[in-house]
């Protein structure tokens, strides 16, 4: 069987941001390292839990090439670079690629709901020929609980057709371990990601590629010791003990807002309250989740 690509552990990494709420180019860079340092494969970034979304394509260009410029290896950043709209997903992928990055994490088009499976596939099969660059690869985002456009199997199966060796990769983020299952079984040489963090070593078991979960922000050893031994029968019982921590790491920081919570423990461990900052719409917990969160 192919190797599976990409495969492990890698952090959906929180973007930090300075006083003026824009990227924090320099704790980023850092954080990169740390999470690196602890374990990951690579990183993420920008993505649901990086607040892409909020950010616009001239922020998320000079984020990826201050990450590169700082000394993370492109070949361990998987930007997110999919958006609305088409001809922008387009010029976001051709900048990774002319950074040195070949493998993107790329979202539908998410404006338009209920859109038809034609309708997907052109989407996705525009950029890869606008594109036009044989290095691509890409990992479908399917995370339906916030872009409301799922991903098809029927869609996945043309896209693997038409463009042999572009998507190697789905991050599955709805939570659902069947889909993620019957996806392995569907398309072998799929690296299926988790995008739950209790969900990778159950997937693991089952034939799957890794994670990129937003949790790893914290408990990036963890999720490592459980990617290189989930198989190890000796290491069994420090498998389990891992993985009690990771669900114990998700259920904290689930409690309240996510994004927020990750990013108020994150400032609590490194005891620096500037991680706590968010770009609106999205909000700092309040004083009272904070405290309600820091002393569970």
């Amino acid at each position: 069987m192919t190797e599976l690509h990409p495969r492990g552990v890698f952090s959906a990494a929180l973007t930090p941001l300075d006083e003026n709420l824009l990227p924090d180019h320099a704790r980023f860079v850092a954080h990169c390292h740390r999470l690196l340092a602890e374990g990951c494969d690579g990183i993420a970034m920008l993505g649901t839990t990086g607040e892409a979304n909020s950010f616009s394509s001239e922020e998320r260009r000079a984020l990826l090439e201050a990450a590169i410029a700082g000394g993370v290896a492109p070949e361990r950043l998987l930007p997110g670079t999919g958006v609305a709209a088409l001809m922008e997903t387009v010029a976001l992928t051709r900048h990774a690629l002319a950074c040195g990055v070949t493998t993107v994490v790329m979202l539908p088009p998410f404006y338009y709901k209920g859109v038809s499976e034609d309708g997907l596939f052109a989407s996705y099969a525009e950029v890869i020929e606008r594109v036009g660059d044989a290095r691509l690869r890409v990992v479908l985002y399917h995370i339906p609980q916030m872009s409301a456009v799922p991903i098809p199997f029927p869609v996945i199966a043309r896209l693997r057709a038409r463009f042999p060796g572009v998507f190697t990769g789905i991050k599955d983020s709805a939570g659902d371990l069947a889909h993620m299952t019957a996806l392995v079984r569907e398309f072998p040489g799929l690296a299926v990601l988790a995008g739950a963090d209790p969900l990778m070593l159950p997937l693991l078991r089952e034939g799957g590629a890794g994670c990129i979960t937003a949790t790893s922000n914290l408990v990036a050893a963890e999720l490592a010791f459980v990617f290189r031994h989930f198989a190890d029968a000796g290491r069994a019982a420090e498998v389990e003990a891992a993985q009690a921590r990771i669900v114990a790491a998700r259920n904290q920081a689930s409690r309240f807002a996510q994004m927020a919570s990750l990013k108020t423990m994150l400032g609590a461990r490194l005891k620096d309250d500037g991680w706590r900052r968010m770009r609106p719409p999205l909000l700092p917990l309040t004083a009272e989740e904070t405290a309600a969160l820091l002393n569970t």
